[in-house]
């Protein structure tokens, strides 16, 4: 986008330019609901506004930050048609950052076995391996 454009009245590869995101990536989330259909011109051409924009960003930005599509869902009140309130955004946060810290600790675990197993590798060129006999147990 140059200086001189905005983000109104974009078509779909514009928005998707803009966004950084794919057009089918855009298809998919009008197709699930939480992008809403744009209006159409009268070659119908599909014409996003500046809250096509910023509701795309939003959701862009949640997923980088592992939010599933429910959670998106339920942070943008389309669930029940309610806007959630600040206390239920921040419970479902918590909920969300419990969940990674849960995995983190899964990786670490991870992590530390992996160490261990491959500093009892030689790494030389011989049939037993300790690294195959870790995975075997």
């Amino acid at each position: 986008m140059t200086d001189h454009e905005t983000e109104s009245d974009l078509t779909r590869g514009q928005l998707a330019h803009a966004s950084g995101c794919n057009i089918e990536t855009i298809r998919y989330y009008e197709k699930t609901g939480l992008l809403p259909d744009p209006p159409r011109t009268e070659a119908g051409y599909r014409i996003y506004s500046a809250a096509h924009a910023t509701r795309l960003r939003f959701i862009l930005r949640a997923r980088e930050l592992g939010f599933t599509m429910e959670d998106i869902r339920g942070l943008l009140g389309l669930g029940d048609g309610a806007v959630p309130t600040c206390a239920e955004v921040k419970a479902r946060t918590e909920r969300h950052l419990a969940d990674i810290r849960a995995r983190i600790a899964d990786l670490q675990r991870v992590e530390a076995t992996l160490v261990e197993t491959a500093a009892q590798c030689s790494g030389a060129a011989v049939p037993d391996c300790p690294v195959l006999d870790t995975l075997a147990r």
